[in-house]
């Protein structure tokens, strides 16, 4: 072989060399990919695509702070389906319906609903169903309830009680379309303790609905730093999903739970964060560990490049991981944020997880942070917010 030939000769093994480190590096990259995935992950990453753009029914069967309670009158009345068809038309293709366990609870029979209430529950599910927007059913509870979970291994075996007999109730339905979401925003702080429950919830509803997708989330409000330090459940069939609300001084301003100064911040901190806007709130806010904070927002750079840098980390580990990820709650409250900041902030969360191939779920339709506003029950679509998401 000549030096001609010899170089030809290798310069052509290097040419394949690339051409299949290339397709190695390609189908690796695929194999990340949850929207590709081919193996027990494959039923999750499908039905997760019946959950792209999403609104949660809030203060129906959870969060009812009236002291009448889960009245007949409020469960009959509070969404209708109406309300159902006006979601259906504005563009969403599912609802999160919150519900509280506690009024279905009976402590030593958890597995025994009672019929009345889960009566009332049937006929939302098919009015949501009816429309045809998938359901996730997430159970809702107070703080007290939670704060049980955390503390009591019993009360866990109840749970698990109650989430198998609700499971087995719902198995006849679409798995389509009906998803079972474990926990709304566990308040354990032990990332490891909530790892073992989430598991054996997970199991128990497994045995109540074998098709049914389960949703799964991190400890401690379902953060996304949470997910972050989260391993997927042993499981195949389950999303992961994560609520951002970051960073909740701007998001909850003027909010009188959580955080006590926020009730405070009613000048209108401004985003993205600019410190000029900072410093005009700060200044009506008397303790200096809060002007502190209020400062700092200010000065962090909170714009749509921050925020898709965090939702990029979420979008990261789903991936290397292989699993399918939804974001089932973000928002900002209304009362006191500028329209077109809070516009602007939904529409950078939103376009960043779409970006990342997520689905989502803003909060809520008509309550605080609502895309509508209602009137003696009767609703009005938000226009400015219903084009942050991207909808009619």
């Amino acid at each position: 072989m000549t030096i001609a030939e010899f170089s030809k000769a290798r310069q052509l093994a290097t040419i394949l060399l690339c051409v299949l480190f290339l397709g190695s590096a390609c189908a690796i990259a695929q194999s990340n990919d949850p929207s590709i995935t081919s193996g027990p992950r494959a039923i999750a990453v499908r039905r997760a695509r019946n959950l792209r753009h999403g609104i949660n029914l809030s203060e129906w069967f959870a969060q009812v702070y009236d002291p009448k309670g889960y009245t007949k009158e409020h469960l009959e009345s509070w969404t209708t389906a109406q309300d159902i068809a006006l979601i259906k038309a504005m563009g969403f293709d599912n609802v999160r319906l919150s519900v509280n366990p506690q009024p279905m609870f009976r402590h030593g029979h958890a597995d025994e609903l009672p019929a009345d209430y889960l009566g009332y529950l049937d006929a939302a599910v098919k009015m949501i169903l009816d429309q045809g927007l998938a359901v996730t059913i997430d159970l809702h509870p107070e703080s007290d309830f939670k704060a049980k979970l955390g503390s009591d291994d019993d009360f866990v075996e109840q749970f698990c009680e109650f989430w198998r007999a609700l499971a087995h109730h719902y198995s006849t339905q679409s798995p389509d379309l009906v998803f079972f979401e474990i926990l709304n925003e566990p308040e354990i702080r032990d990332r490891y303790r909530w790892f073992g429950i989430q598991a054996k919830v997970a199991a128990a509803i497994r045995e109540g609905a074998p098709q049914h997708t389960i949703i799964a989330a991190g400890a401690r409000y379902s953060a996304d730093d949470e997910l972050l330090f989260l391993e997927p459940l042993a499981d195949p069939n389950v999303i992961y999903n994560f609520h951002f609300y970051d960073p909740h001084i701007f998001t909850h301003q003027g909010a009188t739970w959580g955080v006590n100064f926020w009730h405070n911040e009613k000048a209108g901190l401004a985003y993205p964060s600019n410190r000029e806007s900072a410093e005009k709130v700060a200044a009506q806010v008397p303790e200096d560990t809060n002007r502190l904070y209020i400062l700092q927002y200010g000065m962090g750079h909170w714009d749509a490049a921050r925020i898709d840098m965090e939702i990029g980390l979420v979008a990261d580990w789903a991936k290397r991981r292989n699993v399918p990820i939804v974001c089932n709650e973000f928002g900002v409250f209304r009362r006191y944020a500028d329209p077109q900041d809070r516009a602007a902030w939904i529409h950078d969360v939103r376009t960043s997880l779409e970006h990342h191939g997520m689905g989502w779920a803003m909060w809520d339709y008509s309550g605080g942070f609502g895309v509508v506003t209602k009137t003696n029950g009767t609703a009005v679509p938000d226009d400015l917010t219903l084009k942050a998401l991207g909808l009619k």
